[in-house]
């Protein structure tokens, strides 16, 4: 048994290391070596993203509580709706009113009609101009004092979470673009009203937060959302251009290789750089509209006449029946 156990391994490792060395010769025979491409600076414009995650909350979230135990006979507004600063809300009776109410049914109409003018009812009131939120509570529900009837939201506002690394980058009144994980194709333009002075750690990171006011609040906006906040840290317009693969680092500092008028290889010309993105590098000085660059990348080819797949994987035969028809699918 033991020496069926070696022999498995042994041949294991055979295939194992015959494996390694077919890749290895074929990433080695398959470099293609570097292909050059000429292009010339351009006029654009930069800009770096600081991107983060951020949730759509009420700025100021407020529960409107019945100042006594009792039961609700009314709820006058619907979630969505605007209500103003005194505005009643809703009504309720306190517990003894609902009890002598109650009576009074068993009693007729009249006694009813007399008690329900005689014991006024409780009203709700709006404390501030705002919209509903939250109105799941139904007539005839008992609540407590501590129960929130109806909430209210003055304004809806995206709360950003912003690394550490980054907050210095953020000031108050500064762009930023807020995409819905709900709505992906709506940009929606924002800026920040308040960043907090108190950190979280989410995931052993320090992160703070930070309040983004829509320039106008979208009617599809809710409470919860999920979002994607592109801030705009800097951005220059207008600037020469040049993608990152064509700037090289050297001992001495950047620089790009430029065709020399009627000669065969391209020359050093050192760069003074700016700002860059995750594509582009502004070129301060160095280049020249009408210079051409010569900018080399690494292709990796695979050999004529290989498949590129693992030789010890089972492969279908090109003549295989129904090999065509389940490859269109």
């Amino acid at each position: 048994m033991q020496n069926k156990t070696k022999m498995i391994i042994a041949v294991f490792l055979v295939i194992l290391a015959v494996f390694i060395f077919i890749q290895v010769k074929l990433r080695s025979s398959g470099r293609g070596g570097e292909v050059t491409q000429e292009l010339t600076p351009v006029t654009g414009d930069i800009q770096n993203i600081i991107s983060t995650t951020g949730t759509v909350l009420p700025k100021n979230r407020l529960e409107v509580k019945p100042p006594v135990n009792g039961r609700v006979e009314s709820i006058l507004v619907q979630e969505g709706e605007k209500v103003k600063i005194g505005q009643t809300i809703a009504w309720m009776s306190s517990t003894e009113r609902a009890a002598l109410l109650d009576a009074a049914r068993g009693q007729g109409d009249e006694a009813l009609k007399y008690w329900q003018e005689t014991y006024k009812a409780i009203p709700l009131i709006s404390p501030i101009d705002g919209e509903v939120i939250v109105a799941t509570t139904q007539p005839g529900q008992t609540v407590t004092a501590s129960d929130a009837v109806i909430v209210l939201s003055d304004q809806l506002i995206v709360r950003a979470q912003v690394d550490e690394t980054d907050i210095g980058r953020i000031s108050i009144g500064q762009k930023a673009t807020v995409t819905l994980d709900a709505y992906p194709d709506v940009k929606i333009k924002v800026s920040a009203g308040h960043i907090y002075y108190e950190s979280k750690t989410v995931n052993n990171v320090t992160m703070y937060e930070v309040d983004l006011v829509p320039e106008e609040v979208p009617a599809f906006f809710r409470s919860g959302m999920n979002a994607t906040v592109d801030f705009v840290s800097d951005a220059k317009e207008n600037v020469m251009i040049l993608p990152l693969e064509a700037v090289e680092k050297g001992k001495t500092g950047s620089y790009c290789l430029v065709k020399v008028p009627g000669g065969k290889e391209a020359a050093r010309r050192p760069l003074e750089l700016g700002m860059s993105d995750d594509k582009n590098v502004e070129i301060i000085s160095g280049l020249n509209a009408g210079d051409i660059v010569v900018m080399k990348t690494k292709k990796f080819n695979i050999p004529k006449g290989s498949t590129g797949t693992n030789p010890f994987m089972p492969g279908r035969k090109k003549d295989a029946p129904g090999a065509a028809g389940r490859a269109g699918h």
